[in-house]
C-alpha cells in the first residue's frame, strides 16, 4: 500500500479494521492484502495482536474530544512508531517510500502505517476530518475524504436514513 500526501489508503484501511476487526492473523493478513498492502512475512497471532492495539489506539484518537486531544494522542502513536521512512521497491510497485524499519512484522507495520497515514491525513485535509457516523444508532468511525470536508455519515445509506428520519419528524410535527 502506498501512503499517498494526505494519507487516504491508510486512513481507510484502520477504519475498516476497525469497524470490523479481523477475528483471525489470515483473516488479517487477506484483508490488508486486499487493501494493497506487500505482506513481507508470514502473520502471526502476535502480529493480530498488535494490529489490535494499533486499532485501540486509533480509535482513541477518533474518539478525541477537540484538536489538542486529537494531536497529543497522535503524537504519542508517532512516538511509539517511531522510524526513518526509506525507499523501497515491490515488484510491479515500483519506486515509494515506507515509513517503517525494514523487516518488521505486520503488526508493526500496520501501527507504523495507522499513525503516520493519520497524521498526514489530519494535517493535510484538516484536523476534523477523523469521526464516527452521525447516525445515533451506528457507531461507525470513518475518514472524511470528501472534497468539502463536511462528512457527516459513514454511507450513502446512513444519510438516507437520516434524512427519511429527519422528513417524518417535520411530518410528524406539521
Amino acid at each position: 500500500m502506498h501512503l499517498n500526501p494526505y494519507g487516504e489508503d491508510a486512513v481507510n484501511l484502520a477504519a475498516d479494521l476497525a469497524n470490523n476487526r479481523p477475528g483471525s492473523a489470515e483473516e488479517l493478513a487477506g484483508r490488508c492484502r486486499t487493501a494493497g498492502l506487500t505482506l513481507e512475512r508470514p502473520v502471526t497471532t502476535d502480529d493480530l495482536d498488535r494490529a489490535q492495539a494499533a486499532l485501540n489506539a486509533w480509535e482513541k484518537i477518533v474518539d478525541a474530544a477537540g484538536e489538542q486531544e486529537r494531536a497529543d494522542l497522535l503524537n504519542r502513536m508517532l512516538a511509539e512508531a517511531a522510524a526513518y521512512p526509506r525507499l523501497t521497491s515491490h515488484p510491479g510497485a515500483g519506486w515509494h517510500l515506507h515509513y517503517r524499519d525494514a523487516e518488521q512484522p505486520l503488526g508493526s507495520v500496520l501501527f507504523t502505517l495507522f499513525a503516520v497515514g493519520t497524521a498526514l491525513h489530519l494535517a493535510g485535509r484538516g484536523m476534523h476530518r477523523l469521526r464516527r457516523c452521525e447516525v445515533i444508532e451506528c457507531d461507525t468511525a470513518f475518514a472524511d475524504t470528501s472534497r468539502t470536508g463536511r462528512q457527516r455519515y459513514c454511507s450513502q445509506r446512513c444519510a438516507n436514513r437520516d434524512a427519511v428520519r429527519r422528513h417524518r419528524a417535520r411530518s410528524a410535527g406539521a
